[in-house]
């Protein structure tokens, strides 16, 4: 963490901005113009690491770095010209290191910032500075126990439309229930807002690098110990292009991660549940789960009158005698709890229609997984 003497102290920015950078020629100017363009009238500092690029990023940021100082954002810059890129978490853990701010606002290097950005989520974190259970259970004083997000538009705006749809219209209780899906954080790294205090407590980034899911792993060790918000408003121009680090992670990688989450964080409060989807990717996350896992579920079901009618799912690579067999039942014939694996928004709104009729309750009578 971040200690100087006195006269440091003074200087010391209220907000960091966190850029890692490599290889961003293409969008850093609109990215620092973004920088420049906020409407925050405390102080404020952009902390950049540079990680090997080998374009004129570093340029950039230097002629950007005149204009920053000269309208009183503070400019620091660090970095390494190894030969090949350390990748994201370590860029990001060394942008906060050798930052000074007591708020760390995330930014990827191809995205932009809104204006009244930093404003409008610093106060979000001020207004709701703490969770009093989670202070008192660890006996311990954090301000700001909370990721602060929020809305985004895509960039280019029909990418990702089911994904970006998700991620904007989330109701308040489902930033802390569906971060079990696909979909990954409830609210994305680039809108990340937070107190340093509270990243030193739940970071640093895992710094494996290249086909590691750093910002899934800080998100899950932060559910452990804090709470999430999101600013309902537009604040980041979102961009998507095939070459993101993101698309280096394998899904596979990931859906360990997610499996072994659902099972620490969910299942030990269900006594029983039932897989929603009898088809591959139920059956997928049966096969995944530990053994005293999987003896918790009672059952499959679907709306498929052919895989109902098979009766049960046997499951052949078991090392189990008898080989576990599993109930596939029609959806109404079901026990809740279930752990929902169709994906949302892809069926028309028939599942989500099915969904409702029963009157359930997300958190304690479902989950989504898929």
């Amino acid at each position: 963490m971040w200690a100087g003497r006195p006269e440091e102290e003074a200087m010391r920015a209220q907000v960091s901005v966190i850029l890692p950078v490599h290889n961003a020629e293409p969008w850093l100017d609109e990215c620092l113009r973004s920088v420049l363009q906020q409407d925050f009238e405390g102080s404020m500092e952009l902390s950049v690491f540079n990680d090997a690029s080998k374009d004129k990023s570093m340029a950039i940021i230097e002629k950007w770095k005149v204009k920053l100082e000269g309208s009183g954002i503070l400019v620091v810059i660090g970095g390494h010209d190894s030969p090949s890129p350390r990748g994201v978490g370590y860029s990001k853990n060394q942008a906060i290191a050798q930052s000074s701010g007591s708020y760390l606002c995330f930014l990827d290097s191809d995205d932009v910032m809104m204006p009244q950005r930093v404003r409008l989520q610093l106060e979000a974190a001020v207004r709701h500075p703490t969770s009093h259970r989670v202070e008192q259970k660890q006996g311990q004083h954090h301000h700001g126990l909370q990721i602060v997000g929020c809305q985004v538009r895509r960039e280019p705006p029909n990418s990702t439309e089911r994904y970006t749809r998700w991620i904007n219209r989330l109701a308040p209780g489902q930033l802390l229930m569906q971060v079990f899906t696909s979909n990954g954080p409830t609210v994305v790294m680039p809108t990340w807002f937070c107190s340093r205090a509270w990243f030193s407590h739940v970071g640093p980034f895992d710094e494996g690098g290249q086909g590691v899911p750093e910002d899934l792993l800080l998100f899950y060790n932060h559910l452990r110990k804090g709470g999430v918000r999101r600013v309902d408003q537009s604040l980041l121009l979102y961009r998507y292009h095939p070459s993101g680090a993101t698309h280096s992670v394998l899904e596979s990688t990931i859906w360990t991660h997610r499996v072994r989450f659902l099972e620490e964080r969910a299942l030990p409060h269900w006594a029983t549940f039932t897989i929603w989807n009898a088809g591959k990717q139920g059956r997928r996350l049966y096969r995944s789960l530990t053994a005293e896992a999987r003896r918790k579920v009672v059952a499959f079901c679907d709306v498929d009158e052919n895989k109902i009618k098979k009766g049960f799912y046997c499951y052949e690579d078991s090392q189990e005698k008898p080989k576990p067999r599993v109930p596939i039942l029609h959806f109404r014939a079901a026990r809740p709890p279930f752990v929902i694996c169709v994906k949302l928004d892809l069926t028309g709104g028939a599942f989500e229609d099915n969904l409702r009729s029963l009157h359930l309750q997300e958190g304690r009578d479902f989950l989504h997984f898929s």
